[in-house]
Formats: C-alpha cells, sequence, structure tokens
C-alpha cells in the first residue's frame, strides 16, 4: 500500500498545492486521484504565475479574452476560473462521498485586497458565483481586516480557505470568525453546514529564524507550531461552544497544513509530512513533496491532542532569543506582500503575453 494510502487512512487528507492546464488535460490530476490519494487542491497567484509562464496551452484562452476586451485582473480571473472549475468536477465524485467533507479546490482572491474588508466580501461573493461549483473554496486572508471578510462569507455560504495563518493565535481568531458566521446561520434559520479549511503554513517558520538559532534547531520550530495548533483546534473542538453547532449539524473547520515542502536541502524531504501526520486535518503539498511521499514516505506517530513536546521546543527557542509572536506578524505580513509582488509579476507576464499574441 502506497505511503500516501497509509496517511489518507489515518484520517488525514492528501491535497495538491498546485495546479496547471497542463496537469488537467494530461491526466496527471486524475492520476494523483487514483493512484496516490489526492483529494483536493490549493492554489495561489505563484503557483498561477508559474503554470501561465511555462505554458503554452494558455495563448488560446488569452488571445480570445483580450480581443473581448479584458485585461489584467479579469482576463486573469477567466483563465484561473476554467482551470477551478476543471478541477473541481474531477474532485466532485469525492466531494459527493465525503458529504462535503473532502473533494475542495481553492481559488484566491486578489491578493491586494489582503487588508481590505469590504473588497474581499465581494470579490468572494463574486468568485464563488462564477466559480458555480459547490465545492470550491474562496481563499481569504485571515489578516485583521481579513476576519470579518470570513465571518460574512461564511454567513453568505460562501465555502472558504482562510490563508495566511502564521500562529494558534492567528488560527484561533480564524476558527472564532467561521463560527460566528455559522452561528448566525443557526439563528437565521439556514443550513450551518458551510465548508471551510484554515491554513497554517509551516515551513516559512524555520527559514526565517534559520540564521538566529544553533543548528540542533533547525527545523524544527514549524513542527512544534503545528502542535500547538493542533492543540488548540482539538480544544475548540471539545468546546461546548463547538459542541452546541456541531449539534444543529455544522462540519468542523479543517485544519489545513500549508507550504510543506522542506525548504532546507540538508532536511528530509517528506519531513512536514510525516512530523504532521494528525486525523481530521488536510496536508496540502507541492508536487515534488508528494511524490517524494509517494516513493519513499513513512507516517511516523500522530500529532498528541496535548502538543506534545512543543511547548519545550518552543522554550528552547525562547531562550535562543525568537520571539514567535513577532516572528508571526512578520511572516503574515511579508506572506502578503509576497502575493502581492507574485500578483503583480502575474498581469505582467499576462500583459506581455496578450500584446504579443494579439501583434
Amino acid at each position: 500500500m502506497p505511503a500516501t494510502q497509509q496517511l489518507h487512512d489515518l484520517g488525514q487528507s492528501l491535497w495538491l498545492d498546485n495546479i496547471t492546464r497542463d496537469m488537467l488535460s494530461e491526466g496527471t490530476l486524475q492520476q494523483y486521484i487514483d493512484d496516490l490519494s489526492v483529494t483536493g487542491l490549493t492554489s495561489n497567484p505563484t503557483i498561477f504565475n508559474k503554470a501561465i509562464k511555462s505554458s503554452k496551452l494558455y495563448d488560446d484562452h488569452i488571445l480570445e479574452q483580450r480581443n473581448q476586451g479584458l485585461e489584467g485582473e479579469q482576463l486573469f480571473f477567466e483563465l484561473a476560473l476554467q482551470d477551478i472549475q476543471q478541477a473541481a468536477d474531477l474532485f466532485k465524485p469525492v466531494w459527493d462521498r465525503t458529504a462535503g467533507v473532502d473533494g475542495w479546490v481553492s481559488l484566491e482572491v486578489s491578493p491586494t485586497l489582503a487588508y481590505d474588508t469590504a473588497g474581499t466580501i465581494a470579490s468572494a461573493k463574486d468568485l464563488h458565483d462564477r466559480a458555480a461549483r459547490p465545492n470550491v473554496l474562496i481563499k481569504i486572508p485571515g489578516t485583521t481586516e481579513g476576519l470579518p471578510a470570513i465571518e460574512e462569507s461564511i454567513f453568505a455560504g460562501i465555502p472558504v480557505n482562510v490563508t495566511l495563518l502564521f500562529s494558534p493565535e492567528h488560527y484561533v481568531a480564524a476558527a472564532e470568525a467561521y463560527l460566528r458566521g455559522i452561528e448566525r446561520r443557526i439563528e437565521a434559520g439556514l443550513n450551518p453546514v458551510v465548508g471551510s479549511v484554515a491554513s497554517l503554513f509551516i515551513s516559512r517558520w524555520d527559514r526565517a529564524v534559520v540564521d538566529q538559532v544553533p543548528e540542533a534547531l533547525h527545523n524544527r520550530l514549524g513542527i512544534a507550531i503545528g502542535q500547538q495548533c493542533y492543540k488548540a483546534y482539538k480544544e475548540l473542538m471539545n468546546s461546548p461552544r463547538w459542541q452546541r453547532v456541531f449539534n444543529n449539524g455544522a462540519q468542523m473547520q479543517r485544519l489545513l497544513w500549508a507550504s510543506t515542502g522542506a525548504k532546507d536541502p540538508n532536511a528530509s524531504d517528506i519531513l512536514y509530512i510525516k512530523s504532521l501526520a494528525s486525523p481530521f486535518t488536510v496536508n496540502t503539498m507541492p508536487e515534488e513533496t508528494l511524490h517524494a511521499f509517494a516513493d519513499h514516505g513513512e507516517t511516523g506517530d500522530l500529532l498528541a491532542d496535548d502538543g506534545g513536546d512543543s511547548t519545550a521546543t518552543l522554550s528552547e527557542f525562547a531562550s535562543a532569543g525568537v520571539d514567535s509572536g513577532a516572528v508571526a506578524a512578520k511572516l503574515q505580513e511579508d506572506g502578503a506582500q509576497s502575493f502581492v509582488d507574485s500578483w503583480n509579476e502575474l498581469l505582467e507576464q499576462l500583459a506581455a503575453k496578450s500584446a504579443s499574441l494579439t501583434s
């Protein structure tokens, strides 16, 4: 039995953190579903930037939309939605089989809206309506301004993938925004089942502090933060407030491990997959990490509900001068800016390609 199937059987969903038109047209994504237990997919501006840059399969669509007068963000979302819809259709049998627990595909609002509550709410509704698929999650950043947008979108029945979370505090704030939206739906007599995941970024922690800490602490901080978040996740799941909404038919917003490709060439290429094995969660991984885990993966011990040795590990980092709260805030800020940079590069690339194809 492949390691990917073993991990799935332990109760964790494996999602692919990538999408390209080539992957869809050549049957690669369907193969991952059939052979590697992949049950969902995530995307972001960086992923789409690389996909469009490296493939000619978008050219005809770009030219067609450009001739209709579309450019910039409008042009991009037309291209992205076609890919997202095709992927969502491939995962629809999973979504049906699991009653909406799994089988999701994610599309992000413009990264320029990370600090714009009203703009995010409007964009989330627009993209959800245009996707016209029940298993599409709209990605909304878990920034201070993003939290009310998450609540409003959930209340409106829009499935949400909360992105750019870096700490237990970030996660809890996102989970409470989701819960408020569900509680409001229950009070209004609406169906409380609205899909959602909360995406905690892992490997960026270790890259952020690698020059501050001794070698013995390398590649340990992201996992410790993950352990702390899993503890908070399980505590919320068992809290009276959540039990009340469960009793009304709601589903838990699942915790998702993001940024799980190892950045350190000296670290195991399956470090964050093996270390974050945990039921009731999702691990979305880059394509090369998926292949690595399928080839030589092993599941290891499951995460402990009580956070395991994470408190002791975080104390070691504190002694080395790492302020986890400050690092989390900086990571979220830098992550938002990174997506804006990729977004701007993507739009510039589309403009150049449109001009070239038109000429």
